[in-house]
């Protein structure tokens, strides 16, 4: 039988994109092997959202064309649909960029009965939501539903809106479909993702809530759990209709960027750190002790040591459960590349490594609240005392006596670090 091996750079939702065409071909005779192995074919699934992403996209590429000369190349993803002459120029035989990817084995065939490469990297503008379904996910516990693509925010740093196109939203009866197909195939946690989540339902008769509230009915579905999310969309309305949702984990992941004001503006994000923090209360005010989680970058064009500082304050008077940290990164075609005063690299990587130990020593505190407190944690991985490790809906990991697929209470008696250990409690109707 034919091998394939597949490779994904960058986002979640490349992953469940990757996870979704590599079933495609499963469906016509192929074998997935690991990228180490010799295979017919390497499918990589490329990222642009920084200059690092594009350089290990064609590093990789490059890599691939030289150890395995008679394999065939697919790229796709971000990178490809930007740029896919560049990816093209080493031996790739299909470019599929972000559309068409259910059609990628027919594409690739093509390709191969023609010897001729092929460029499907169609343009985005009218682009409609492809369904995509994936049957494998991590831990065979929790499952990704993306409902969701594009984004029209034009952050200036930001090239996403350029290669992942306009706002389209998965229609409402095909979430409840979906939600349903995955609760039959076990899985009793709903990841919900997309490019920007928010936008899901735009300029249609449904709403994010309305997707939630439909995943929510499925009987079997145990907790759902949210993708990043803009603050604005954080109202007092749609924190009350979440919180009837009993089903609904209390981890909310609001992308922040920055605690300075002016700096915001000038990344064209459409909040003041004053209404961020207006949507943190409402949260908490839900959902008491819920882990908010957030994005940050370091060394925006311009930022000042005063700036700078008031993001490190910002930080602080929010109390993050935990901090993804990333030095700016200039990408060609954007308002922000076009920038005066880029900051140099090394105080980049500088005040990013700054951001990261207070985001280190949050995280800790966090997990520490909850020592003593009795916890629901979904099991995933066995380990090799005997024990297994989940999370809690909080999004904390947890190590005590259960097995992988499990859902059980547990006393939490000991933080080490970033896990909290515990006893799971008889008769708690677990299971």
């Amino acid at each position: 039988m034919p091998k394939i091996a597949c490779h994904t750079l960058g986002c979640k939702v490349n992953q469940y994109d990757t996870e979704a065409m590599l079933e495609i071909f499963e469906e016509n005779g192929y074998t997935p092997v690991s990228m180490d192995e010799e295979a017919d074919v390497y499918l990589i699934n490329t990222c642009t959202v920084t200059g690092t992403g594009d350089q290990k996209s064609m590093k990789l590429i490059r890599r691939i064309r030289r150890e395995h000369p008679n394999a065939r190349i697919i790229a796709a993803g971000c990178l490809a649909q930007r740029d896919p002459q560049r990816v093209m120029q080493d031996g790739v035989v299909l470019a599929v960029g972000v559309q068409r990817r259910k059609d990628v084995f027919t594409l690739y065939s093509e390709a191969v009965n023609t010897e001729t490469p092929i460029d499907a990297t169609n343009a985005l503008k009218n682009a409609e939501f492809e369904n995509l379904t994936v049957n494998r996910h991590e831990g065979k516990t929790r499952a990704t539903m993306k409902i969701q693509e594009g984004c029209d925010r034009f952050c200036a740093y930001c090239i996403i809106p350029y290669v992942r196109g306009p706002v389209r939203s998965m229609k409402i009866e095909d979430v409840l479909m979906e939600a349903e197909r995955l609760q039959k195939a076990g899985y009793r946690e709903i990841v919900v993702t997309g490019i920007h989540l928010a936008s899901y339902g735009r300029n249609e008769s449904h709403s994010l809530i309305d997707a939630i509230r439909g995943i929510h009915s499925v009987e079997g579905v145990q907790r759902i759990r949210l993708g990043s999310l803009e603050p604005v969309v954080i109202t007092e309305a749609f924190a009350s209709e979440l919180q009837a949702l009993t089903k609904v984990c209390p981890q909310f992941h609001l992308s922040l960027q920055s605690g300075s004001q002016t700096v915001l503006k000038r990344m064209h994000r459409r909040y003041t750190p004053d209404e961020y923090m207006k949507a943190v209360d409402i949260l908490r005010k839900y959902f008491p002790n819920c882990a908010i989680t957030t994005d940050v970058i370091a060394g925006f064009p311009g930022e000042t040591e005063e700036e700078f500082e008031e993001t490190l304050a910002f930080i602080e008077r929010v109390n993050f459960a935990r901090l993804h940290v990333f030095p700016y990164s200039r990408r060609s075609g954007t308002v922000a590349d076009r920038m005066p005063n880029q900051v140099p690299e090394e105080i980049k990587k500088k005040r990013a490594g700054k951001i990261i130990e207070i985001g280190n020593r949050l995280e800790k505190e966090y997990v520490k609240s909850l020592k003593g407190t009795n916890e629901w944690v979904l099991f995933e991985t066995c380990l090799p005392d005997g024990s297994a490790e989940g999370y809690t809906a909080s999004y904390v990991r947890v190590k005590a006596k259960a097995l992988p697929g499990e859902m059980k209470c547990v006393h939490i008696k000991e933080i080490c670090d970033t896990l909290a250990i515990g006893d799971t409690l008889t008769g708690n109707g677990g299971d």
